[in-house]
């Protein structure tokens, strides 16, 4: 087996290659293990590095270096081929979809990486583009594809970044009309946003769905009704920490295998972080699985999660 690791020199605040280049030839060479450094030199490299490894027919581990861009590009190019399993070595800004283990921060951790134990994830299928994580329309969707202008200014990363992209995005306008099909439902009115979720978290640590399970073959979709200004801070707050089911007259809840939004105008959909555009946006359990491994004795299980 290769230990193959791609670093994203474009992730987090600046060009970490050298830090991750010396942590990875020290552990590597002092385990005698086979691997390979890769640099990524342009956007969606990453994901083209990942495909040949994988189509080689080769039995890989790689490492996405960097934050849930990286691992975003990499699962595009992993996804659904049985000789290749994925993780996240973390270095990027966000580093969300890690949250839903027990210890986030083993994933900083190349020792631990190195020793590992791995399940299989679902993922989501957005037109023909896969996600591992969450993908949203509307403006959530506005917020989350702007926070990354927002974090190449001072001072601003994370859950900051996402705020003021929050504060921006709000005065251009919170709700916009779409026509949702979702479980033989139809569902047609002026809208919010929609949340279609696989992992947990996003956004510098938005939990909308904290039971999200990315093993169970369903999407948790979160539809939001218009809300006014005055409302949208008060229904953020409660969406941010996964306190939907006390908005009952605002937000409908669905575990369903696709979801169909017919929107009036190309409009931006974020998937994991990055920024696509759609007039109709079709969302299905992919049939493809991603391998996916983390250091031993995490968990990512509610019940076991319970336990810790």
């Amino acid at each position: 087996m290769t230990h193959l690791f791609i670093i994203n020199p474009a992730a987090g605040s600046r060009d970490r290659t050298a830090d991750y280049s010396e942590k990875i030839h020290t552990a590597c060479h002092d385990r005698g293990l086979d691997y390979e450094i890769r640099v990524s030199q342009a956007p969606g490299q990453c994901s083209q590095i990942a495909r040949e490894a994988a189509e080689s027919g080769r039995q890989y581990r790689i490492y996405a270096c960097g934050g849930d861009g990286t691992l975003n590009e990499v699962v595009q190019g992993a996804a659904g081929f049985d000789n290749v399993a994925v993780t996240v070595f973390s270095g990027g800004s966000g580093n969300d979809f890690v949250k839903l283990f027990t210890d986030p921060k083993a994933f900083f951790e190349l020792e631990r990486l190195l020793d590992a134990q791995e399940d299989t994830f679902d993922l989501i299928d957005c037109n023909g583009d896969i996600s591992l994580n969450i993908c949203s329309v509307g403006l959530d969707a506005r917020i989350g594809t702007d926070v990354a202008t927002y974090k190449r200014l001072p001072l601003l990363h994370g859950f900051s970044a996402y705020a003021a992209s929050t504060v921006v995005n709000v005065v251009k306008g919170i709700a916009e009309h779409y026509v949702v099909e979702v479980d033989d439902q139809i569902i047609d009115g002026d809208m919010t946003m929609i949340c279609v979720c696989n992992g947990r978290y996003y956004g510098g640590g938005f939990n909308p769905v904290p039971e999200a399970d990315p093993a169970d073959g369903l999407l948790d979709v979160l539809v939001v009704k218009k809300v006014s200004r005055l409302q949208v801070a008060g229904v953020i707050g409660k969406y941010k920490e996964g306190r939907y089911k006390e908005l009952p007259h605002l937000v409908q809840h669905f575990r369903t295998k696709h979801i169909t939004i017919h929107c009036d105008k190309e409009t931006p959909i974020n998937l994991d972080g990055e920024l696509r555009l759609g007039k109709t946006v079709k969302m299905t359990v992919s049939d493809k699985k991603l391998r996916f491994f983390y250091p031993k004795g995490l968990t990512w299980r509610l019940k076991e999660r319970a336990k810790v």
